[in-house]
């Protein structure tokens, strides 16, 4: 099952390698997140944590994690289209772009002592 999972992720991200970029609306789509409640798992801006997989700064191709997100591997429940529509995850995804990537730890004072 994980296996046929992996496929269809891979399969579907392989697909997007031709396609532009789908558009979503990142103030939309951090609200979604948040009521949906992805962040309970994958942290507020995506970053992971202990049930949760790292999202952001940079997220899988649109198509794959809607992919993902209806059928999902782990302990991750299902969503449907009548739970969450392509939209609202596309929107999901924007944000997760949106997620500015954190600066070089050697850029980081305290972390060079």
């Amino acid at each position: 099952m994980i296996r046929n999972v992996i496929v269809v992720v891979l399969l579907a991200a392989a697909g997007l390698a031709a396609q532009s970029p789908a558009s979503g609306n990142a103030e939309t789509g951090k609200r979604q997140f948040v009521k949906l409640g992805c962040y309970t798992c994958h942290g507020y801006e995506g970053q992971g944590g202990g049930a949760g997989a790292k999202l952001a700064p940079h997220p899988i191709a649109p198509t794959a994690l809607i992919a993902y997100v209806r059928h999902p591997a782990g302990s991750m429940p299902p969503f449907t289209k009548k739970v969450v529509s392509d939209e609202v995850l596309t929107d999901i995804h924007a944000y997760l772009a949106s997620v500015p990537a954190p600066p070089p730890v050697k850029d980081i004072p305290l972390l060079n002592q």
